[in-house]
């Protein structure tokens, strides 16, 4: 079992929102938890570091994992990387945009998970991990009719025996409000399985993360984007140049251009106002009916005020928002021993409290 706080350092208690009665209190995750154990050294405090440093310098060593491919309703495929060794846990991790499964940090968390008594399924939105898929459309921030068809098969086809007896879903950025989406849409009628989903660095106002990413200090972020979103259209169009035309793609400078020209149009959208609205977790929160934990680190560039909701009626009864003051994108980057980040740790130690109940 891997160690949830190393250093030993002392844990301040969650807030409550200001003005609810004690005993409404006892009934509630609280809605806003500041974290006072992630303190990263004072060279890792920046937000733009943590957030560039697991790409640029960690290397997570994993045995090969067992890859299968399954079918989905429209002819497409999905691509899963299964990590088992005979547990009746399963974890279930989503990747952020133009990620994959073999991501140092969806790496770092299955290490995590495997040391923890799990079984792991990482798997790859449509045309990511290195393989175009045989649609059109591709993936975006909403496309949890896939997560439910690996989530469904997970439990299902995958599970032989019906071994599986809890699952726990995890996601890092764009796969965080996708796990997030999933949950508020599933509502009541959510599998009982499930027990809850943690989730970092959550772009859950797509709009506002748009509009930040857009800035000219967050440039070199974007233009790594358009770069690879330009390769993967590129693909496309060979693939369906009826539909999809690269000529100057070279004049999109943010994700509104890139949202109204493809990705709105390929997937059923109005345009890219219309796709943030239908696809931001923000607003389907107070409708998920298992504990969620959704961490923001203060320093991320990537997120809006909008991606900090503090209040209940917003976040509902069953989602808690942490707001570390460090972490960046994807980061929260720390140099023990061991090896582990502190985003490992912190989703260890709350599926713990799902699991030991």
């Amino acid at each position: 079992m891997i160690p949830v706080n190393p250093e030993g350092r002392q844990q301040r208690k969650s807030k409550v929102m200001e003005g609810m009665t004690s005993a409404s209190r006892l009934n509630l995750i609280p809605a806003c938890a500041p974290v006072a154990d992630y303190v990263p050294q004072r060279w890792l405090r920046n937000g733009h570091l943590q957030s560039v440093w697991s790409t640029l310098f960690r290397s997570v060593s994993l045995a090969e994992p067992a890859v299968e491919v399954i079918a989905t309703s429209d002819n497409d495929e999905l691509r899963l990387d299964w990590h088992r060794q005979g547990s009746d846990r399963l974890a279930i991790i989503s990747h952020g945009l133009e990620g994959h499964s073999r991501r140092p940090y969806i790496l770092g968390l299955t290490r995590a998970l495997l040391a923890d008594g799990w079984d792991v399924l990482a798997w790859n939105f449509r045309s990511c991990g290195g393989i175009m898929n045989r649609q059109p459309r591709f993936y975006h921030s909403g496309s949890t009719d896939d997560l439910a068809r690996v989530v469904e098969y997970g439990l299902g086809e995958g599970n032989p025996g019906g071994v599986y007896r809890t699952v726990g879903l995890a996601g890092f950025s764009m796969g965080g409000n996708l796990t997030l989406l999933y949950l508020g849409q599933q509502g009541s009628q959510i599998d009982s399985r499930i027990a809850g989903a943690v989730t970092f660095s959550v772009p859950c106002d797509l709009a506002g993360s748009a509009g930040m990413l857009a800035r000219p200090s967050r440039r070199i972020y974007m233009q790594r984007f358009l770069r690879d979103l330009h390769a993967k259209m590129a693909d496309k169009a060979r693939l369906f140049p009826e539909l999809i035309d690269v000529a100057d793609f070279e004049s999109i400078r943010n994700f509104r251009q890139f949202d109204d020209r493809y990705t709105a149009p390929l997937h059923g959208f109005r345009d890219a106002e219309d796709y943030w609205a239908q696809c931001s977790a923000l607003t389907r929160l107070k409708d998920i009916q298992v504990p969620a934990l959704m961490v923001n680190a203060r320093d991320d560039p990537f997120l809006s005020p909008g991606c900090f909701p503090d209040d209940r009626p917003l976040l509902g009864h069953k989602v808690m928002l942490e707001t570390p003051r460090w972490g960046g994108h994807v980061g929260f980057v720390e140099t023990a021993k061991d090896g582990y980040y502190w985003s490992e740790r912190r989703a260890i130690r709350f599926f713990r409290g799902l699991t030991d109940k």
